[in-house]
């Protein structure tokens, strides 16, 4: 469950940041100074986007078992 914890709070992160990157990609335009704010804003996005697509998801997971249903419908 831990896994399923961490994932919810870097979706959280990720809908939280989303406006803020926006709003800085505007600020940008005008003042470029405020590229490295908005980088920075943009990888802490890249990587809880990484965390909610790639930590939680196990091989075992990601197969479908021998004896479920999509296996009795070849």
């Amino acid at each position: 469950m831990d896994s399923e914890h961490g994932k919810r709070l870097a979706q959280n992160l990720v809908e939280l940041l989303i406006p803020y990157e926006e709003e800085l990609i505007q600020l940008e335009r005008d003042v470029p100074a405020f590229g490295p704010l908005r980088r920075a804003v943009g990888i802490a996005i890249a990587e809880s986007c990484y965390f909610i697509s790639d930590n939680a998801v196990c091989q075992e997971e990601a197969v479908p078992p021998a004896d479920g249903p999509a296996s009795r419908a070849r």
